[in-house]
C-alpha cells in the first residue's frame, strides 16, 4: 500500500458513496486507476465492506455504554461468541488489561441497559464481572 491507497481509503471512509470520479480528482489519478486500486484493496481484504454509519440517538438509542468483562479464561471463546450474537452489542473486542473483553452496547434508555447488562451479559456462563461506563458524548467515530 502506498500513499494513494491511503488517500483512496480515507475518501471512502468519509463517504463510501462518493463517486470514483470525485475520488480520482482528489487523489490526482485517473478514474480507471482508482477503480483498479479499490478492487485490489477489496480483493486483499483491506476494504472489508461498505456500510451506513448511523446516529444511534436518531434511531431511539439514547444510552450507549462501554462494557468491560472479566471472564473465566476457559470460557473466553464461548463468551465472545455469545456476545457477538446479541443485537445490542455493536462493537466487540478482546483486549489486554483489566478486562479481556470489551464491547459497545446501544440501549434505548438506562433501564434497558440495566437489563442488557444483568439479564443478558451477566448471565452468560463464565462472566465473572462486568464494568459499565456510560458514554456521555461521542466525540469521534471512525478509523
Amino acid at each position: 500500500m502506498d500513499g494513494n491507497d491511503h488517500k483512496i481509503i480515507a475518501a471512502l471512509q468519509e463517504g463510501a458513496r462518493t463517486p470514483l470520479r470525485k475520488i480520482s480528482k482528489r487523489v490526482h489519478m485517473s478514474e480507471s486507476a482508482v477503480r483498479k486500486r479499490v478492487k485490489r484493496l477489496e480483493r486483499l481484504g483491506v476494504i472489508k465492506s461498505y456500510t451506513a454509519v448511523v446516529d444511534p440517538s436518531k434511531m431511539g438509542y439514547n444510552t450507549m455504554a462501554i462494557i468491560g468483562l472479566d471472564v473465566a479464561p476457559e470460557k473466553h471463546r464461548e463468551i465472545t461468541e455469545a456476545l457477538a450474537k446479541l443485537k445490542e452489542v455493536k462493537k466487540l473486542v478482546t483486549s489486554t488489561g483489566e478486562y479481556s473483553i470489551m464491547g459497545i452496547v446501544w440501549a434505548h434508555d438506562n433501564s434497558e441497559l440495566n437489563d442488557i447488562v444483568l439479564q443478558k451479559i451477566g448471565r452468560i456462563e463464565g462472566v465473572k464481572k462486568t464494568h459499565t461506563a456510560i458514554i456521555l458524548e461521542l466525540i469521534k467515530d471512525g478509523y
